[in-house]
């Protein structure tokens, strides 16, 4: 069963919003885990994939939008609207407002919730999903 870890942002910030989670990718991928990242759109996808490439000057990370293909590297990570692909289901990044329905393979899920009402009312929802499913949730106040 797959550990939920929510992490509360004060900001109504979208860009702070993706920011957070470029510092969460960051730091799976130095521990070399390759995470995926679930977004609502393909706009966000976008808007992530540049975010990645630009929020820390001495920083890399391989990376790309899923578009159902597997990457011809592994070790990347893997932004998109669609399901995980085996191998990148570990750890998963939710920064859509749907809940996961598949986490067979999953360890960890990072819910990234901001202060915007609609972020969290689908925060909220996803939070009480995973507790029916009887899924271990720790939150931290950023």
């Amino acid at each position: 069963m797959p550990e939920v870890s929510f992490y509360l942002l004060s900001t109504q910030s979208i860009q702070e919003r993706f920011l957070y989670s470029c510092r969460l990718i960051e730091k799976a991928y130095r521990c070399e885990q390759f995470c995926y990242v679930y977004t609502d759109t393909q706009q966000q996808s976008q808007q992530l994939d540049n975010q990645l490439w630009s929020f820390r000057p001495l920083s890399f990370i391989p990376h790309q939008i899923y578009d159902g293909t597997p990457p011809d590297y592994q070790k990347t990570v893997l932004i998109g609207t669609q399901s995980a692909p085996e191998n990148w289901d570990k750890i998963i990044i939710n920064l859509s407002s749907k809940y996961l329905d598949d986490l067979r393979h999953t360890d960890r899920i990072l819910e990234i919730i901001d202060s915007n009402e609609d972020i969290k009312q689908a925060g909220r929802q996803r939070y009480r999903q995973y507790q029916q499913a009887g899924l271990k949730i720790t939150t931290h106040n950023v």
